[in-house]
């Protein structure tokens, strides 16, 4: 196995690993896969936390499903919960908010953060490429600010949001915190504190030590995010686009806003994930914009190890905590090697 992450020449067929076949009409047939595994029953799910689906925009065929903590239900207290805006990963081809793996990582932090949870679901590329994940995401923020739905508006604290998610779950919170950034005043009175990104979704044309050394990865294999990246991209973009390759050119001209405003970023990873060296520059880079930046590195492990493994998922809630209550200096990049 050692011989095989460490060749520099791709092995594994990522259509086949990914269980995932394009149509000649822009459309891809999906079976089921290693990353994924559908869905959640109400049998399967912790009686402690109540989640409700709510449907978002009919057109596009979007929805969300709310987590709260039932003590909370039954709780004389006026104090409401901070509010997380949840996307979840799949390489914007795969993946929907009912899988299992991101239903139960909700329930577990909206249980022991605690927080109202809020996981929205957005359109899958091919069918729909980039940017329709970034505008399904900020209509969801956009739906959040005006609902009447009594769970949120009742428990959900609408001034400490924090837009969180894994993999391109991670890339699509970036991007739509960038959004909200520019449009403070829209989104009123949702007021967002910071960005959550696990196992940031992020590339490149050129390829780095890490995505060299660690190709053919049996979890997470670099030909896997190329695929990724080749179906959910503009027509005729490649990886160094502004979506991808979320450093390039220093970055966006948004995080000077960012920076004003604020909002704080946590970024977690793992040495065994092939995309850590650009979570690493990533967080850098906005270090060097003057963004508060925390930063959580794992030695080993692999790509989404804190959603998969229930383990590393119960962990996720306290290194939240941290990071919300920390007293973070500007300019300053914190990091925490577990």
């Amino acid at each position: 196995m050692a011989d095989e992450t460490t060749s520099s020449s791709p092995t594994i067929d990522p259509y086949e690993y990914l269980q995932f076949f394009p149509n000649p009409d822009d459309t891809a047939t999906r079976k089921s896969n290693v990353l994924l595994s559908k869905t959640i029953s109400d049998p399967d799910h912790d009686p402690r936390v109540l989640f409700k689906d709510v449907p978002i925009s009919t057109s596009n065929n979007t929805w969300a499903r709310i987590f709260l903590p039932r003590q909370v239900l039954d709780s004389s207290s006026t104090t409401k919960l901070p509010l997380i805006v949840y996307y979840h990963g799949g390489g914007f081809i795969l993946g929907s908010l009912d899988d299992r793996f991101f239903h139960d990582f909700c329930s577990n932090v909206a249980l022991e953060y605690p927080a109202v949870v809020v996981s929205a679901q957005y359109r899958l590329a091919p069918e729909h490429r980039l940017p329709a994940a970034y505008d399904d995401s900020m209509e969801a923020l956009h739906w959040i600010k005006t609902t009447q739905e009594e769970l949120l508006k009742k428990y959900a604290d609408f001034s400490s949001c924090f837009l969180m998610g894994p993999s391109a779950g991670a890339n699509t919170a970036y991007q739509v915190g960038l959004r909200a950034a520019a449009q403070v005043e829209d989104i009123l009175p949702l007021k967002i504190k910071g960005l959550i990104l696990q196992h940031l979704f992020i590339g490149g044309v050129k390829r780095t030590e890490s995505e060299l050394r660690l190709i053919n990865n049996p979890i997470f294999p670099v030909c896997a995010s190329d695929l990724m990246w080749e179906f959910s991209l503009p027509h005729g973009a490649d990886r160094d686009h502004e979506y991808c390759n979320l450093t390039v050119g220093g970055g966006s001209d948004v995080l000077d806003q960012i920076k004003q405003l604020g909002w704080k970023v946590l970024i977690t990873a793992t040495t065994g994930d092939p995309m850590i060296d650009r979570q690493v520059e990533m967080a850098r880079m906005m270090e060097q914009r003057g963004v508060q930046v925390k930063s959580h590195y794992d030695e080993g492990g692999y790509h989404g190890i804190d959603v998969i493994e229930p383990e590393k998922r119960k962990a996720v809630p306290v290194i939240m905590k941290e990071f919300v209550n920390s007293a973070m200096a500007p300019q300053s990049v914190k990091d925490i090697v577990g």
